[in-house]
C-alpha cells in the first residue's frame, strides 16, 4: 500500500477492549478504517458491526487475518490464543497490534520472534500503552534529559476497583495486571529485569477464595535499579495507577491527577504541592488518550511499512519476567529471570 492510502483494520476479539478499539478506529484515528471483526460469540461480533458501515462479520480469526480485503490487525483475543494468531499475520504479512500478552509464555514467544524475522519484515507491535500516556512519555523524557541525574528506584501503584470474575485468579494478577509495570520498568530504565520477588500481603477479605489480593513485587534492575508494585485488584475506590520515578537529584511522579506532572526536585524553592479530584473508574477513561495515541501510532507506521512502539521482543521479555513472577508467587523468593540471548536469536 502507499502512505495515501487508507489502512484497512480488522479487529480479532471484540470484548470490551476490541470493542473500545472498534470505536476508536471508527471515529478517531486519521488514515484507518474499520472493515472486519471476528469473535467466537459471533452474535456479539455482528452487533458490534452493525453499528458502523461496510464491517464484515468472519467465522474465525484465521478468515480475518487471510482475507485480502484486510491490511492490518489488531488481536484483542486471549491471550492463549495469540500464538496461533500472531504466527497467522506473519504468514500473510499483516502488521499487528498485539494486546499484552504477546503470549502465554517465553517459549512461544520465541517462536513468534524467530517466524517474525525469518520473515524479514519487522510486522509486530504489543499493546503497552502506558509508553504513549502523555505523563508517562513526559516521565520517560525527564529522564532521558538528565533532569534528576541517574535514575535509582521506581516506584508504582495499579489498583482496580473490582474484578469480579472469580476466574481472576493470583497468578493472572501477575501476568495481566503486573505485566504493564514489567514493561514500564523495562522503558524506564532501558535495561532488563533481572530477577522479581512476588510477595503476598494478607488479603482483602473482597478477594474470592484463595487469591493473593493485593500483591507487592520487586524487580531488580540488570544495572542495579529497584522497582517496586502494589497491584491491588479489589481497591474498591476506582482505577488508580501511579508511578514515581526517584534520581539522583529528584523525583517524578505520573498518575496523581489528569492535569500533568506532580515534581519535585533538589534545590526548588515553594511549598509542596497536593492534588484531589474524581478516580477514573477504569482503564478506558485513565488510558483513553494513551490508547488514541498508540493506536495512531500503529497505523501511521502500519502505513509505512515500520514499526514504532513496543516490539516483540518487548513482549517476551515482559512475558519472561511474569512467568517468574509467577514462579516467585508461589514460592515466596526471588527468581532469576533468565532471557535468551536477543544478539544471536535466530
Amino acid at each position: 500500500m502507499t502512505t495515501s492510502d487508507s489502512l484497512r483494520v480488522g479487529i480479532v476479539g471484540v470484548g470490551m477492549m476490541g470493542s473500545d478499539h472498534a470505536r476508536r478506529v471508527a471515529s478517531r484515528i486519521s488514515g484507518a478504517r474499520l472493515v472486519a471483526v471476528s469473535d467466537p460469540d459471533r452474535p456479539r461480533a455482528e452487533e458490534l458491526a452493525s453499528g458502523y458501515d461496510g464491517v464484515s462479520v468472519h467465522d474465525d480469526a484465521t478468515g480475518l487475518i487471510g482475507s485480502d480485503a484486510v491490511d492490518a490487525v489488531i488481536l484483542a483475543s486471549p491471550g492463549s490464543a495469540h500464538e496461533e494468531q500472531l504466527l497467522a499475520c506473519i504468514e500473510h504479512g499483516k502488521p499487528t497490534l498485539c494486546e499484552k500478552p504477546l503470549t502465554m509464555d517465553g517459549d512461544s514467544s520465541l517462536r513468534v520472534i524467530r517466524a517474525e524475522r525469518e520473515s524479514g519484515r519487522s510486522l509486530i507491535q504489543v499493546g503497552f500503552m502506558r509508553r504513549f500516556d502523555p505523563e508517562y512519555a513526559e516521565l520517560k523524557r525527564l529522564l532521558a534529559a538528565g533532569a534528576l541525574g541517574r535514575l535509582l528506584l521506581v516506584h508504582n501503584t495499579h489498583r482496580n476497583k473490582a474484578v469480579p470474575s472469580p476466574e481472576f485468579r493470583s497468578e493472572i494478577i501477575v501476568r495481566d495486571s503486573l505485566v504493564h509495570e514489567v514493561d514500564v520498568a523495562r522503558f524506564l530504565f532501558g535495561e532488563e529485569i533481572e530477577e522479581i520477588t512476588v510477595l503476598r500481603p494478607a488479603p482483602t477479605s473482597l478477594a474470592h477464595e484463595g487469591v493473593a489480593d493485593p500483591q507487592v513485587a520487586i524487580f531488580r534492575m540488570s544495572g542495579g535499579g529497584i522497582v517496586t508494585t502494589e497491584v491491588f485488584v479489589n481497591c474498591q475506590t476506582g482505577y488508580e495507577v501511579r508511578c514515581e520515578a526517584v534520581g539522583e537529584r529528584g523525583t517524578v511522579t505520573a498518575g496523581l491527577s489528569q492535569t500533568g506532572l506532580y515534581t519535585t526536585r533538589a534545590n526548588l524553592d515553594g511549598d509542596a504541592g497536593w492534588w484531589g479530584g474524581p478516580v477514573a473508574p477504569d482503564f478506558t477513561v485513565r488510558f483513553g488518550r494513551a490508547y488514541d495515541l498508540e493506536v495512531q501510532a500503529w497505523a501511521d507506521a502500519a502505513r509505512t511499512g515500520t514499526v514504532t512502539g513496543p516490539t516483540a521482543w518487548d513482549g517476551y521479555a515482559s512475558t519472561a519476567v511474569c512467568s517468574a513472577g509467577v514462579e516467585s508467587l508461589q514460592s515466596g523468593q526471588p527468581v532469576k529471570v533468565t532471557l535468551a540471548d536477543r544478539e544471536v536469536l535466530s
